[in-house]
């Protein structure tokens, strides 16, 4: 496994530029398989899961060229293929968008049980389904799930709870059906609408997206070609605002919409973290001498407080005056990177749900583990604030979802390295593994 090394004790300081949105590059790339014709995808983050999915895509036949400047060139005319069941599709949850995509575009679709962060119960149920409701028959065969429709019809759907995969694959299995699909207590995500803007621009007929109802006016067929630049990366950039509050630093954070970051802006604002939005850029500025003040937190969905922003909103607990509370509405399991905060010296208690967080802990250096791609993040900023030098390991699952990790962090003032694994290292985690 790769490690960081990160010496504790910095103040960053300087700009960086947030890279393009993971969470709406997947559903995007994904939804260029539904299209047939030639599409220029820009503002694309060159980053694990991206490069994962543009592989997935190429099995299925499409061409696929990847620009330095993080512009993707994707021609869907020559996907022939629409069984997704090699190893990669396993290794990355945003697979499951292949789904809605081929079944809208084929009328079938045949993908391997897809895999990702494990915190907690992630099951595809509500995608399936919508699939139903719209004609489609499942068939689950252990790992394998196969959808098949001669023409999907449209329908009302009423979704049970707020999810942001069931909808974006409704949402894709709607565009080509027949009729009207209109789906009921649909995620809000700005990467939602993203996805949603971007067929758009492609001929589809989607309307209220970023609200509660999304309806899909049925049409079979779309434009051969089109160009779109992605969001700004939200996650990304509440992460390298936390980050900054933490080491009482002085960032601007380019190209992101502030309006994305409300809900992280105002949590920073509670406790006394000084936050100035321009029109694309975000200014952040903890004074050495301010106290950060402990507040309470709980995770939900947009335009609630993200759960991708909980573990590094831990951290900065640790280091607030008072004790803070964390609760945890979205997923089961994601505390388990907690223990190892705690044998840092973080004084947290959980109570199910939630989490209790006493501040002003100094945390010791140690060797600490990434769980998930966040909680890895996380550790990095426990890291940036430990006395002494931390190692964190499995730093492969953090590349997932941050572009240029050490660079950028680098660039801020931050003193870290990325150690690649030996090779003894690497046959014992395959040993392991076995």
């Amino acid at each position: 496994m790769n490690s960081y090394i990160l010496e504790g004790g910095c103040r960053l300081q300087g700009k960086i530029k947030i890279s393009g949105s993971k969470n709406a590059a997947l559903p995007i790339l994904a939804a260029t398989v539904l299209l047939d014709g030639k599409y220029h995808v820009e503002n694309i983050p060159l980053i694990e899961d991206i490069l994962t999915l543009l592989d997935i895509l190429r099995s299925l036949g499409a061409g696929v060229e990847l620009l330095a400047d993080g512009t993707v060139l994707i021609d869907s005319t020559t996907i022939n293929v629409t069984a997704a069941t090699t190893d990669a599709v396993s290794k990355l949850r945003g697979s499951y968008y292949l789904l809605g995509a081929l079944l809208g575009r084929f009328g079938h679709a045949c993908l391997k049980m897809p895999g990702g962060c494990n915190f907690g119960s992630r099951p595809i149920d509500m995608h399936l389904n919508g699939f139903r409701q719209l004609g489609a028959e499942i068939v689950v065969d252990e790992d394998v799930v196969t959808c098949s429709a001669d023409r999907l019809l449209g329908k009302n759907i009423f979704m049970d709870i707020v999810s942001v995969g069931a909808t974006v694959n409704l949402i894709l299995a709607a565009v080509k059906a027949r009729g009207t699909t209109v789906i009921y207590n649909a995620a809000k995500e700005p990467h939602v609408v993203d996805m949603a803007n971007f067929l758009n621009a492609m001929g589809a007929s989607i309307h209220g997206a970023g609200t509660d109802i999304i309806r899909i006016n049925g049409r079979h067929t779309l434009r051969s070609s089109g160009s779109y630049a992605i969001i700004p990366d939200q996650i990304e950039a509440g992460t390298y605002m936390a980050m900054t509050a933490l080491t009482r630093g002085d960032a601007v954070l380019e190209n992101v919409i502030p309006s994305h970051l409300e809900a992280i802006s105002a949590k920073l604002r509670e406790m006394g973290v000084t936050i100035i939005a321009g029109e694309d850029s975000i200014r952040v500025l903890m004074e050495p001498e301010r106290k950060l003040a402990a507040t309470n937190f709980v995770t939900s969905p947009h335009p609630g407080f993200p759960t991708d922003m909980q573990p590094q909103i831990m951290v900065l607990l640790t280091q607030a005056e008072g004790t803070g509370k964390v609760t945890e509405n979205v997923w089961n399991n994601r505390f388990q990177y907690i223990d190892d905060l705690r044998s840092l010296g973080a004084k947290i208690v959980t109570e199910g749900r939630s989490a209790f967080v006493t501040g002003k802990s100094d945390l010791l250096a140690s060797t600490i583990r990434a769980h998930d791609l966040r909680a890895g993040a996380a550790m990095v900023m426990a890291g940036l604030v430990a006395d002494g030098t931390t190692e964190i390991t499995n730093v492969d699952l953090i590349e997932r979802g941050y572009e240029n990790f050490v660079e950028k962090m680098s660039g801020l003032g931050a003193t870290i390295k990325k150690q690649p694994a030996t090779v003894s290292e690497d046959a014992a985690d395959i040993s392991s593994a076995v």
